[in-house]
């Protein structure tokens, strides 16, 4: 009953077989061999759009490095308050930025709240550089509730960063999950819907490790080449991560392994949502499912060997709090996470 991270989960056997296949000969280093050029022009295919591709070792060097080419001198940066760029990256944005200010804003479902941006803004007057200078605004999507900002949701957000000249940044180290379940194209949340910068993450979804900054505002290129070979993230055999990405985005298999560990979460959501013991804390929109489970029965299954975590916030509305007796837990489920672990789980949930 391993609801821990997509993180534990293996590889899937495409991009095994694509990484030993990648293993033979020699090609030339850097970037400039055939299968990087052949992945920067699958992911431009994938986009439907021109783009600039930086391929990087983590999701905390996608994010960091994203900012640090949308920042300045006296920058701010604005985001949900449990965004991972707040709370889980070691203050990797203010590093890399050199000094970047990440403001912290409310929001239902783990999203940005319009109102909360345009009131957060307000402390910067236009023209002014005593209180800084607004920059950039990231959203995560999925957000840390598992929830997908729409198409719509995304343009609102860009529509206030346009308003400031700022740049709009993406957060996607579970962009194919919210891809899988908004049955979008990736088009239409990010560039088509105002996103300038895209941390584009494949490494929860099934690879080893496949993480790219995709720019859509070719204008910001070259500050970002410039910051990835700074902070020591340009591969000398760049050819593995792309065939990782070349290997997920043929036949949309990237798409195909959320879709599974989104249904996975689909079928633990329901029980949960079924059980007397536990509610749902936000809809279930990605692999992660967040549920209020009595305090009680929740150390009865950690004893019975249930891997999952309580989920503090600071974000949310008091509407989305425990009650008094209760835990709010987080679980993740990925491509291969089998029916027999959930359908345990939810016996030993109701379990008397």
């Amino acid at each position: 009953m391993n609801f821990a991270s997509d993180n534990w989960a293996g590889v899937s056997p495409k991009v095994a077989a694509a990484l030993s296949e990648a293993a033979d000969g020699l090609a030339p280093a850097y970037g400039f061999d055939d299968l990087t050029q052949a992945a920067e022009a699958k992911i431009a295919e994938t986009f439907e759009t021109d783009v600039a591709v930086f391929f990087v070792a983590t999701g905390t060097a996608a994010n960091a490095l994203s900012l640090a080419a949308a920042s300045g001198p006296g920058a701010i940066g604005f985001c949900h308050a449990d965004a991972h760029i707040a709370i889980d990256e070691g203050g990797a944005p203010a590093f890399l930025g050199r000094g970047l200010t990440l403001t912290t804003l409310s929001g239902a479902n783990g999203k940005i709240d319009t109102d909360a941006l345009d009131r957060a803004l307000s402390f910067y007057p236009a023209g002014s550089f005593q209180r800084g200078t607004p920059r950039v605004v990231s959203l995560s999507q999925a957000s840390e509730a598992g929830t997908a900002y729409t198409a719509d949701e995304v343009a609102a957000i860009a529509d206030i960063a346009r308003r400031r000249d700022m740049t709009v940044h993406m957060d996607g180290a579970r962009f194919a999950n919210a891809v899988a379940h908004l049955g979008c194209t990736p088009a239409e949340i990010t560039w088509k819907a105002g996103v300038d910068l895209l941390s584009f993450g494949l490494t929860k979804t099934g690879a080893w490790c496949a993480e790219a900054i995709v720019v859509f505002d070719r204008s910001k290129a070259p500050d970002v080449a410039a910051h990835r070979k700074q902070a020591g993230h340009l591969f000398s055999k760049s050819r593995f991560i792309s065939a990782q990405m070349l290997a997920m985005l043929d036949g949309d298999h990237w798409l195909e392994l959320a879709g599974r560990a989104n249904g996975a979460a689909g079928r633990l959501a329901a029980g949960l949502e079924r059980s007397k013991n536990a509610r749902l804390a936000w809809p279930c929109q990605s692999n992660e499912v967040f549920a209020h489970i009595a305090a009680a029965r929740l150390a009865r299954l950690q004893d019975e060997g249930a891997r999952i975590y309580p989920w503090e916030v600071r974000g949310a509305p008091e509407s989305e709090a425990s009650r008094p007796g209760e835990t709010r837990v987080r679980m993740i489920t990925n491509f291969a996470t089998p029916d027999r672990e959930i359908d345990a789980f939810l016996d030993a949930l109701d379990r008397d």
